[in-house]
């Protein structure tokens, strides 16, 4: 039943995507984390504290998410076997991005196609950390695909792993996990003893997914007539050059299957940052 379920789930991300008006436990939770974390800011003011309570939350949140899916399944199973795996659809499905993942990225391709630079660079910085006002027509396609590369590993394969192996409770509890660590996993000084605890916790529970993302786009890479050998040996060689232990995963890979040069410079928050580069310039994003 599991495999009827999660095709279930990826049928109505495709067919719905995020819907706004539509109450989603990943909203709930990045609004309790944006309750949570000045008044934890406010009230533990040394750093050992604000470690622990960081600690503390990286326990709290995930839990509660895993115990409250696992809870209202278990009420639902309960009721009726038929409503139980209507909630465990629902459910499932409210942990995938692919369809707002690629919604995205056509937004940045359809300004791009008839060349406006400002409306495609306006479109590329909601789904990129970097400034984007003076990136070129290439480094806009470039920023957009590695979006493409790390999200499908965070939005679409880990959440789909998490749901074969634990069902929507582990997948809801990755999700607090990840949302936790873009929301307070950064190594800034405001975050960076509240935050320790969330970023460490998305590294070890993206660990086997940016592999088996990057596993798969490297086997993708044959739709294109691409020399898989090749793109394997590229990944290979670029997939550690990254500062995440996860993200240069899927990022390598990617830029393999494309045959394209990703990553390089960029401007975060008005400094330049010297990043590494994946892949070969065989082609231009």
């Amino acid at each position: 039943m599991i495999a009827v379920n999660l095709l279930a789930a990826c049928v109505l991300d495709g067919l719905l995507g995020d819907p706004r008006w539509m109450p989603h436990p990943v909203r709930l939770i990045g609004a309790f984390i944006n309750w949570c974390e000045p008044m934890i800011r406010n009230r533990f003011t040394s750093g050992q504290s604000r470690r622990i309570a960081g600690l503390l939350l990286v326990m709290f949140v995930p839990g509660f998410s895993f115990l409250a899916a696992w809870g209202s399944l278990h009420v639902a199973f309960l009721v009726h076997p038929w409503l139980g795996n209507l909630l465990w659809i629902v459910l499932g499905y409210t942990t995938l991005a692919a369809k707002d993942l690629a919604k995205h990225a056509w937004e940045v391709y359809d300004r791009l196609h008839p060349g406006s630079l400002g409306e495609a660079r306006q479109a590329v910085s909601l789904m990129v950390g970097r400034e984007t006002d003076r990136l070129t027509e290439t480094e806009i396609a470039g920023a957009t695909i590695e979006s493409v590369a790390e999200n499908t590993s965070d939005g679409v394969i880990a959440p789909l792993f998490y749901l074969v192996v634990g069902g929507p409770p582990l997948a809801l509890a990755y999700k607090a996990i990840n949302t936790l660590d873009s929301m307070i996993g950064y190594q800034d000084a405001l975050y960076r003893d509240i935050g320790w605890a969330s970023a460490k916790l998305d590294d070890l529970a993206n660990a086997i997914p940016a592999r088996l993302s990057a596993g798969l786009l490297v086997l993708a890479s044959s739709f294109r007539h691409a020399a898989v050998a090749n793109v394997w040996s590229i990944y290979r060689r670029d997939c550690a050059k990254h500062a995440s232990p996860n993200s240069g995963h899927p990022e390598a890979a990617m830029a393999g299957a494309l045959g394209v040069l990703l990553g390089g410079p960029g401007v975060y928050g008005g400094i330049r940052v010297e990043r590494p580069q994946f892949g070969d310039p065989t082609n231009v994003p």
